[in-house]
């Protein structure tokens, strides 16, 4: 099986401290929230797939929302990733890793950035060459505890924590060496994009990018 794409999912994980890990019930909002994101300095969307709008909005937000780099979430079939990539995602993103879909990462144009809970499971996907993971549910996990716990026996793997992550604990995360970025839906509350509140969605966006830039840049 070929190595996984570190390069290029570094590339994109290192765009912002935080990605928005979006859930689109309206198709008809997806573009406008994904504008109020980039605008605010978010330009990193994961699409979960927990929705049956999911794939379009992941082609009309890939193809009409300049300087966004559109992904697709919560991808648990090797099906779903082949869709994915059709729709135009260019990173993706899973709960967890399973041999197939390995194999089916293996063969994508696009890289994975495969979910991981357990020491084993991390253990699992570092043998099959994945070297940035996302720590998920981050919260149930055990969060930063369970990250420092992993920097001493696993120093070259990174993390994207999702799942349960909070505004408050945005300085605990990123101060870690460990942690790329982090995955949140604080960004874009789904109350805010149901009234159309772009701008609220902004100045959160706006708000996090200048958290993490006050964060990383005191250490």
């Amino acid at each position: 099986m070929p190595a996984p794409d570190t390069k290029t999912i570094d590339d994109i994980l290192t765009r912002a401290a935080v990605i928005p890990v979006l859930v689109i019930d309206d198709l008809s909002r997806a573009v406008e929230l994904g504008r109020a994101l980039v605008a605010g300095g978010l330009p990193v969307l994961e699409i979960t797939l927990r929705t049956e709008v999911a794939l379009e909005a992941i082609r009309r937000m890939a193809s009409e929302i300049e300087g966004a780099i559109v992904g697709v979430g919560t991808v648990v079939e090797s099906d779903q990733l082949e869709a994915s990539v059709k729709a135009g995602a260019r990173f993706a993103v899973s709960p967890g890793l399973t041999p197939r879909l390995a194999e089916a990462a293996a063969d994508a144009p696009i890289p994975l950035l495969p979910g991981a809970m357990t020491p084993s499971e991390i253990m699992q996907a570092r043998e099959w060459g994945y070297r940035r993971l996302k720590l998920f549910p981050a919260s149930i996990a055990g969060g930063v505890g369970m990250l420092k716990a992993l920097s001493g026996p696993l120093p070259d793997l990174r993390f994207c924590p999702t799942g349960g992550v909070k505004p408050a604990q945005l300085s605990d995360y990123l101060r870690l060496p460990n942690v790329v970025c982090v995955g949140g839906s604080w960004v874009a509350p789904r109350e805010a994009v149901a009234a159309g509140d772009w701008a609220h969605i902004t100045r959160l966006a706006s708000e996090a990018v200048s958290e993490a830039a006050r964060i990383r840049g005191a250490e």
